[in-house]
Order: C-alpha cells, then structure tokens, then sequence
C-alpha cells in the first residue's frame, strides 16, 4: 500500500506519528488503524503513544508485539489489569476469554468493572475499554468458559497464555492444554496480601509442581479475600512476563516461583525445577 506508506512518512516528525495522523491516514485510505500502525512500525516509524516505550522497547521490538497474539484466560481482578496494559504496551491481538459478568462485589478490584457496568459480560467490558484506550489493538470477546475441550479452538495461534482463573483445577487443565499446543503460559495467582507468578514453557510441569498438594476447592483467595493492590501488582508482572516470551529478552520465570508478600514486602524467588513432583488435584480421603 505504496499511497499509505507515502502519507505516514510524509506527516511523521522524524521517526514519530502522531495519534492525530494515523486517524486521519485510516479514514483517508478506508483502513484500520491496525493497519496504519502496522504499517508504520514495519517502516520504522513509531506510533508517538509509545515513545516513552522506546528506551526499554526498540521499534523493530515494538512490531512484534503489534504481530503477537495473547490469550487472557479471565477479565477479572487479574485480567482485567493484565488485559489493560496489553493494551496499553501494543499488543496487536488480545483474545479475552470469560464467561461471567460483573457484580458488586468486583467494584473493589476489577478496573474494568463500575457501577455501570454491573450486568455486563466482563469479556463485552473489556472489548470495550481497549477500544477506548488502544483503538489500533483488537480484542476478541469470547464470553465463554475455558474448558479442556473447547481449549484448541481458544487458544490456537496465540503466542502466550496468560492465566488469570480463580480456580486450581481449571487451571491445571489449562497448563494442560498449553503443553500439548506447545504454547508458553504465565501463571498468576493472588490471595489477601500474597500472590504469586511463574512461567511454563512447554514440556515443563511447574504449575503442576506448585498445586501438587491441592485437595479441591478455588484456593486460599476465598479465605483471604483481594484488595485492589494485589492483582494490580501481580498482573503487572505477568505482563512483564509475556513481553519477555514474545521479544525473547530478558530472563523469564522459567522453572521459577515468585512469591509476593505485600504486608511484609517481600519477594521471594523458589527453584521448581527441582521441586518434587506430584499428583496435584486428586482428592485424598
């Protein structure tokens, strides 16, 4: 599209666009602003919203994360936050995937739920808010639940998995089906003032190590509640963790555990590679 590649290096100061042009290159060439982006990152210019991304995150880098695709398994305390800032970082394709929709009860710690939108699908909401903040991100609503069955057609061509579930045994057949995709997922869990991340590469079974003494039941959050602070935190960092994986930079928590403890503000990194194994989720009598 030489006409739209003319435009976007014409209006671009330097190696910036402004937001006011990709809108105007979107109407005048009857396009998406997915497609402008797109377009102006593969020829080096960058979207001026991200240029406070640009000493962390490169141009080139910055394409790829527009070309990647996350799958959000849950838009609530966790997902919700973690769906946001997907957004917010460029990600080109956020598939947010959740059957329920909001109650009052979530008004102290979702950040896409407010008293309008109680009743509303958490996955419609969400649809919604990146539309407001990232208009060139696209969101792929599915107000269902995940299940082991329907987890292929869920998660096929995702780059990364995030897990945002509240409950131990839909995740660990989640992990499941990450492995048998050979798709990379970044687990987070949260609870009172404590929560915890880890990464699982494919071929690995650390989700399963860490829930290998689980009876049954959601785990520890139904007894300690959640705060507004703890998913922000914990989510944050499993954002973090899924740019590592889709950038191949840094160093992600692979065969790791890292514990949050708020109240006392400490951080704690586990070994789990070495950790021993288990059955994790059979029921003992």
């Amino acid at each position: 599209m030489a006409d739209l590649d003319d435009f976007l290096r014409t209006h671009a100061a330097g190696d910036l666009l402004s937001w006011k042009w990709q809108v105007d290159a979107a109407k005048q060439f009857r396009t998406h602003l997915a497609r402008v982006e797109e377009a102006a990152l593969a020829m080096g210019i960058l979207p001026a919203r991200y240029q406070r991304n640009r000493q962390a995150i490169s141009v080139k880098d910055q394409l790829k994360l527009f070309r990647s695709r996350v799958a959000v398994i849950g838009c609530g305390g966790l997902g919700g936050y973690v769906i946001e800032e997907l957004a917010r970082l460029g990600v080109g394709t956020i598939i947010a995937i959740d059957p329920d929709v909001f109650e009052e009860h979530n008004l102290n710690r979702q950040i896409l739920s407010t008293p309008a939108t109680l009743g509303r699908a958490k996955a419609e909401a969400a649809a919604v808010r990146v539309a407001e903040i990232n208009p060139a991100v696209t969101l792929v609503p599915r107000q269902e639940a995940y299940t082991p069955e329907n987890g292929e057609e869920l998660l096929h061509g995702s780059q990364v998995i995030v897990d945002a579930l509240d409950s131990i045994q839909t995740r660990l057949a989640l992990a499941k089906t990450c492995t048998d995709l050979g798709i990379p997922m970044v687990h987070g869990a949260i609870g009172g003032w404590y929560g915890q991340v880890a990464t699982q590469f494919p071929g690995d079974d650390t989700v399963q190590k860490l829930y290998r003494r689980w009876v049954e039941g959601k785990g520890v959050e139904q007894k300690l509640g959640n705060p507004s602070f703890t998913p922000a935190l914990v989510a944050s960092i499993e954002v973090a963790e899924a740019c590592k994986i889709i950038l191949g930079e840094g160093e992600p928590l692979h065969h790791r555990k890292l514990s949050v403890n708020l109240l006392e503000v400490v951080f704690v990194a586990v070994d789990m590679e070495h950790a021993p194994s288990g059955e994790p989720g059979r029921k003992r009598d």
